[in-house]
């Protein structure tokens, strides 16, 4: 256990020379610009590379000569293979075709016989390989296509046979049959068995003979040549029972027509056979030679192959151990001196990364080493000092920006504060003159009420004297019951003129303070609002106007709607008619869909471009100084965009007037603590 715990301390102890060697040299090496530290690296490389592209030329030419052999015998092995593999997809496509011949096969043998035709043309450099000319692809591949175009003019023969000397004699028999047939008196005759049964075997040798024209099954065949038999036996009985001399004549016919037919197909069985060893010798036995001729030339091609392969595996060995050794001897020297490079930089550099670390971390206190270094990563160790310098000053600012942000944002909440108590004010003020218009108007019908209620005490009081003192006259009773039925009249008329207008004013009241949901009348609830402004009317000269049409209900707020039409309608008074000017304000209203258009329209003095740009803006008024705050647009805004769900527009001209158009939906949305 001592000896393995001391043998690390030794290892250690062995190092600090060598470590300290390698820091001396480093040391030695800051006196030089770190550029020209690294350059000195980038020029041993480019030398190293230099002498391997030396040594690289001086072996390219025996390489490029067995590698040039070796891609030869490559491109003609697969030349070999190809040919083979085209001789083979041939030879199947030959049989397909003629298995069952159609111009689709064709066309493609034709393709491939190109094809192949074309591959040949380098028939100088296989044969060179296999140096026997009597076995040459190409002279195989010749008989090959020999065989074929043979095999096609017996396909034409057996074709030929197969329209004029089976079908054409067999349509003959069809028809004899018919008119054997029709010919006959009745179906007990003599012949009728016998023509039945020849019948019969004539049909099961038409489609015996299709199938072994498609197939060449030798069950077909047999098949096929039974019935005939069948035919030719039972055509002399029919014509020994024939009842008639045109009966006799057709059957005769018949087994005239019977013995061509199969003559027929027995040249048709001849045909076919040849057909057959055609394919075995000609297609199947040429194509074995060919796979034999070209298995022979690949071997030899092969060998050469194999042969340039060696050469161009020592060629690379050579170079790849000059290479090797040369790069070895390089890689020792180029260390050493990268080694010491890297520390002469890394060193330094690990420093400047631990004091750039710190500053990070929050400690401003770690001043770089390298600071009097008269390199590169001196300056380098200078500017993270003065960027330390800027940290410690940024940090101050930032305590001082923290301390600004304070006090910010308690400004601001005072300053958000103040804004609700103005819009609160706002609010009031609106309802406020309001209640002070309503109860003006309604003072008017009180007031003559009240006249007319002591008019009529004081009649009462002086028909009660004339009563007491027995002057009553006709003539006062009369009088008495007229005036008493005129101050009823007049009492009734006012007071319920005075009631209608508290119970608008009411109206008005509940939905400004309470502003809950629900479905009203548009109509009815303009009309209501305008109702409580026409007692400011009549202090200007100005004409209210309205055409909204009725059964527009909407499922909407009722008390922010008000105070939309209300401080649009005072904004209009206080702006766009100045000085008691007279004007026109007119509310329209159509329905476009599920939502309802509104135009606030004035012919007052209009707006620059400038007061419209700013016109919704909070505490924007053109009238600072007589009162105006700048909330009234800003609440309408607010109102028509959150509360009601529409949207607004403002166009104005300067001199020609003042229009708001307002989009509401029938059906407002709801607020997050409602439900629909």
């Amino acid at each position: 256990m001592d000896a393995a715990a001391a043998k690390p301390g030794l290892v250690a102890a062995a190092a600090r020379p060598v470590l300290g060697r390698l820091n001396a040299g480093a040391d030695m090496l800051r006196a030089i610009p770190v550029r020209w530290r690294i350059a000195t690296v980038v020029i041993l490389n480019l030398a190293f590379i230099g002498l391997l592209m030396l040594l690289i030329a001086t072996g390219a030419r025996a390489i490029r000569s067995a590698w040039t052999e070796l891609q030869e015998a490559r491109r003609v092995d697969r030349l070999l293979s190809a040919i083979e593999n085209d001789a083979g997809r041939l030879q199947t496509l030959i049989h397909r075709y003629f298995a069952l011949p159609n111009d689709a096969v064709l066309n493609e043998i034709e393709t491939r016989r190109k094809a192949l035709l074309a591959k040949l043309a380098l028939e100088k450099e296989i044969d060179l390989a296999l140096q026997n000319p009597a076995r040459s692809v190409t002279s195989v591949t010749e008989r090959f296509m020999l065989g074929f175009d043979e095999l096609r003019s017996v396909r034409e023969t057996i074709s030929s046979i197969y329209e004029n000397e089976i079908r054409k004699p067999s349509s003959e028999l069809s028809q004899l049959y018919s008119v054997v047939e029709t010919a006959m008196d009745s179906r007990y005759a003599l012949v009728a068995p016998s023509l039945g049964k020849s019948r019969e075997a004539f049909s099961i040798f038409l489609v015996a003979i299709n199938d072994y024209y498609l197939t060449q099954s030798v069950q077909a065949q047999r098949e096929a040549s039974r019935s005939i038999e069948v035919i030719q036996a039972t055509a002399p009985v029919m014509v020994d029972l024939a009842e008639t001399a045109f009966q006799k004549a057709a059957l005769q016919a018949l087994r005239e027509r019977t013995d061509a037919l199969r003559a027929g197909f027995n040249r048709l069985i001849l045909v076919l056979g040849m057909q057959n060893r055609l394919l075995q010798v000609e297609i199947d036995g040429n194509q074995a030679v060919m796979a034999t001729v070209i298995q022979e030339v690949a071997e030899r091609v092969r060998a050469q192959e194999d042969a340039a392969q060696q050469r161009l595996d020592r060629t690379l060995d050579a170079v790849f151990f000059q290479a090797a050794g040369i790069a070895g001897l390089f890689l020792v020297f180029v260390g050493i001196i990268w080694t010491l490079i890297a520390r002469s930089i890394r060193m330094p550099l690990d420093d400047l990364a631990g004091s750039m670390a710190a500053i990070v971390g929050g400690d401003l206190n770690r001043q770089p080493s390298a600071l009097g270094a008269a390199d590169d990563i001196g300056r380098m160790a200078r500017a993270v000092e003065v960027f330390r310098q800027n940290a410690i000053a940024k940090q101050r600012a930032e305590l001082d920006l923290v301390a600004a942000k304070d006090r910010a944002e308690t400004a601001l909440a005072h300053l958000r504060d103040t804004q609700e108590s103005l819009i609160e004010a706002e609010k009031l003020a609106a309802l406020g003159g309001l209640v002070a218009g309503v109860a003006h108007e309604v003072n008017n019908p009180i007031g003559i009420s009240l006249t007319v209620a002591s008019t009529l005490s004081r009649r009462i009081e002086a028909f009660g004297k004339d009563v007491e003192r027995g002057e009553l006259r006709r003539s006062k009773l009369t009088e008495f019951v007229e005036g008493s039925r005129e101050a009823a009249s007049q009492l009734s008329l006012n007071l319920q003129r005075a009631g209608e207008m508290v119970q608008a004013f009411k109206q008005v009241a509940v939905d400004r303070s309470h502003a809950d949901r629900r479905s009203f009348d548009l109509a009815e609830a303009t009309d209501q609002i305008v109702a409580s402004l026409r007692p400011t009317l009549r202090r200007a000269p100005v004409t209210l106007a309205v055409s909204i049409p009725a059964n527009i209900v909407l499922d909407s707020y009722p008390g922010p709607y008000g105070q939309v039409v209300t401080n649009l309608f005072m904004n209009a008074l206080n702006h766009a008619f100045p000085e008691g000017r007279p004007g026109i304000f007119s509310i329209e209203a159509q329905v476009e869909g599920d939502s309802v258009v509104m135009t606030f329209a004035d012919d007052g003095i209009g707006m620059t471009t400038e007061v419209q740009r700013q016109a919704f803006d909070p505490f924007f008024t053109t009238k600072r100084g007589s009162g105006g705050t700048g909330l009234g647009l800003n609440i309408v805004f607010n109102i028509i965009t959150r509360r009601l769900g529409g949207r607004v527009t403002l166009g104005s001209v300067a001199g020609q007037g003042t229009t708001f158009r307002i989009v509401l939906p029938k059906a407002a949305p709801f607020d997050n603590g409602e439900r629909s």
